[in-house]
């Protein structure tokens, strides 16, 4: 063996590592981590374009399995498959968060008309709103204040957050499906609902 096929077989044997390594730190998480995070991590000694090469090479190694690497808008996760998620729904049957009709009307109308207020979200879909539904969104930090419309009584805008898109899997908002009917174009995607 020439020196040049070793340092080529430990050049190959790090790479190897560093894969290994960024596996079971999104594993480890339960939140996504950005590149920012695995840059840190990693003590900088790799760049995000090195890192975001990386875990290409690690989405490419779960083809074939139950789980895949995905990106949102906080950073990269591993999910299970859609088509093992009614099997994981059998086992663990309390797992799966049933939105309601109204919850998704009001997560819609934010998302595809923010910022809005909450005066606009009763115009839009017609009715009043329930302000659990809105507590429950802002407990799960799907929604947050981004400022004041100059009206009298100043009322809040709402907007979506980076948490908001990572329970669905988006990564921005130009993925969300288009807008023909709300309910349905959420109920399309899947979701990840924080623990209570």
């Amino acid at each position: 063996m020439t020196i040049d096929q070793s340092s080529a077989l430990s050049l190959e044997d790090i790479h190897h590592e560093v894969l290994l390594q960024i596996e079971a730190i999104l594993f480890a998480s339960d939140v996504p981590i950005s590149l920012a995070r695995l840059k840190e991590a990693f003590q900088n000694q790799y760049n995000k374009q090195q890192l975001r090469h990386f875990l290409q090479q690690l989405a490419v190694l779960q083809h074939g399995r139950s789980i895949e690497l995905i990106e949102t808008a906080q950073g990269f996760r591993f999910q299970v498959r859609s088509k093992y998620r009614n099997m994981i729904a059998q086992v663990w049957p309390e797992r799966p968060t049933k939105l309601s009709p109204s919850l998704l009307e009001t997560i819609a109308v934010i998302a595809y008309h923010q910022p809005v207020t909450r005066a606009d979200i009763e115009q839009i879909r017609g009715v009043s709103n329930n302000s659990q539904i809105l507590r429950m969104l802002f407990e799960w930090n799907w929604i947050k204040e981004s400022g004041f419309r100059d009206l009298p009584g100043r009322p809040a805008l709402l907007i979506t957050t980076p948490q908001f898109l990572n329970a669905f899997g988006l990564v921005s908002l130009g993925q969300l499906p288009p807008l023909q009917d709300a309910k349905d174009a959420f109920m399309s995607l899947d979701v990840n609902t924080p623990k209570s």
